[in-house]
């Protein structure tokens, strides 16, 4: 009876040490993500997602719309993020950089357009508002690439 229940005990920690080692393996392939939060400070309504993936809108994520909603982020270990102004990635003011005239015309300065036109974040950064960056609920379209 001593054998028996023995080499159960062992089994049974083999299979829980394996569990384990399973969720070790998804865990370090999972992180490439990227949390965005509706308020600074990482506060009100939370929506992970998990990269490589482009959004060229937010207005329908995971049942929700997303679009100039997100003011806070926390960028997963192996993950890097982009965020446009504008829809389908369009760098709207960054096209205007390419008539000089017309900007001098419209007032725009080429700071205001390296401003005003993407973010990008590296891994593990936590931006705790992005009006910190003129981009307060700004955000309209997204990528995320994994890094190694």
């Amino acid at each position: 009876m001593k054998k028996i229940y023995r080499k159960n005990v062992w089994v049974g920690l083999f299979i829980v040490w394996m569990l384990g080692l399973g969720r070790t393996a998804v865990a370090k392939e999972n992180e490439c993500w990227v949390d965005f939060y509706e308020y600074a400070e990482f506060i009100g309504d939370h929506l992970r997602l998990e990269g490589p993936l482009k959004m060229a809108n937010l207005r329908d994520v995971k049942g929700q719309n997303w679009e100039l909603r997100i003011d806070s982020l926390i960028v997963g270990p192996k993950a890097k993020v982009t965020l446009y102004e504008n829809a389908n990635f369009k760098l709207t003011l960054t096209e205007m950089a390419k008539h000089p005239d017309l900007m001098k015309s419209l007032g725009i300065t080429e700071q205001e357009i390296l401003n005003e036109s993407e973010l990008t974040f590296n891994p593990n950064q936590k931006i705790n508002h992005l009006g910190v960056y003129n981009f307060h609920k700004k955000t309209k379209s997204l990528k995320i690439d994994c890094i190694d």
